[in-house]
């Protein structure tokens, strides 16, 4: 028998107790049907038997599931109870990577809807490899990113859920020949240097994903800039490099560039909402709540036909690593 069990298994087991349907299930905790099994199947493997009996038909709780319900119910409302006594004095730190960027924006300002009895306080850690050390050490809750591109030892200590396959976009200079196109294909990038964090330790995750999508493109990643704190000094010395910015499509105006869509394929930025493993706190299911119905609302998870994405963060982002 484990020395202790890991609530959100409880949690995971209780859901489709309750349901009977692993979908409906998964729905409900707002995790991918995948993970949820992967943790009933952990349970079963701790305690040593089966707790669901599984036709093609139909779910059912087994004898030893049906013993399990009960405690279950009074371990996570233990664990509800301490979270109430202890829970409400600490705001849920929230890091939305950059301040203009909308999709972790409009995740918050959803979740203080949802929860307006709880407090939820934005950061700013630029990269989620920055903000992932800050999750691990206790530091931070909760941020938004490529999670793929977190080293392994890092996503140990996490967990994640997609939110959107973000369009990616190139900032020019004004004067720049293709800054007069609306959309710049891919192919017209060949032979440039585009920035893409290289060298930034908060950001390596950016970097991976633009090296990706420029291999075999004839395009290459702008040497280390002087490390820049702030949206006034990061455009100083963008304006002085004059370089292309790889970027997002919500990503914020600068002075004297444009913003244009990438085409031919469409690059996708996988972002998830990301936190540490464990974390409890009465505001974080509003959070994971309201990641997911701005995503479903928005058609954030869906894909383009010609949309690009690197294969494992396709993999991660539909829940099979």
């Amino acid at each position: 028998m484990p020395a202790h069990l890991d609530p959100r298994l409880l949690r995971a087991f209780l859901a489709v107790a309750e349901e009977l349907h692993f979908t409906r299930a998964a729905a409900r905790l707002y995790v991918a049907q995948q993970a949820l099994s992967r943790d009933v199947r952990r349970l079963e493997r701790e305690l040593g038997t089966e707790l669901f009996v599984r036709t093609t038909r139909q779910v059912t709780l087994s004898a030893d599931g049906e013993r399990l319900v009960p405690y279950a119910r009074r371990a996570l409302q233990a664990q509800d109870d301490l979270l109430a006594a202890f829970g409400q004095a600490r705001p849920l730190l929230v890091d939305l990577n950059s301040a203009g960027l909308a999709t972790p924006r409009r995740v918050l300002h959803r979740a203080r809807a949802l929860a307006p009895e709880q407090e939820l306080m934005a950061r700013y850690e630029s990269g989620l490899t920055g903000a992932a050390a800050e999750m691990v050490a206790g530091r931070l809750d909760a941020s938004f990113g490529r999670y793929a591109g977190l080293e392994p030892a890092l996503r140990a200590g996490l967990d994640h859920q997609p939110v959107r396959f973000e369009p990616m976009a190139i900032l020019l200079p004004e004067d720049h020949p293709l800054a007069e196109m609306p959309q710049v294909p891919l192919a017209a990038l060949a032979g440039e240097v585009v920035y893409a964090g290289a060298g930034n330790p908060r950001t390596p995750e950016w970097t991976d994903l633009a090296r990706r999508l420029f291999e075999g493109r004839g395009i290459e990643v702008a040497a280390p800039a002087p490390l820049a704190v702030g949206d006034e000094e990061f455009q100083r010395i963008m304006a002085k490099t004059r370089n292309p910015i790889l970027a997002v499509v919500d990503f914020p105006a600068m002075p004297s560039t444009v913003r244009r869509p990438l085409v031919d394929p469409v690059p996708l930025s996988p972002v998830s909402l990301v936190w540490r493993k464990g974390l409890v706190h009465p505001a974080f299911d509003a959070l994971r709540r309201a990641a997911a119905e701005v995503s479903a609302e928005e058609g954030w998870l869906r894909t383009p036909a010609d949309g690009w994405i690197p294969a494992i963060d396709a993999a991660m982002m539909n829940g099979l690593n």
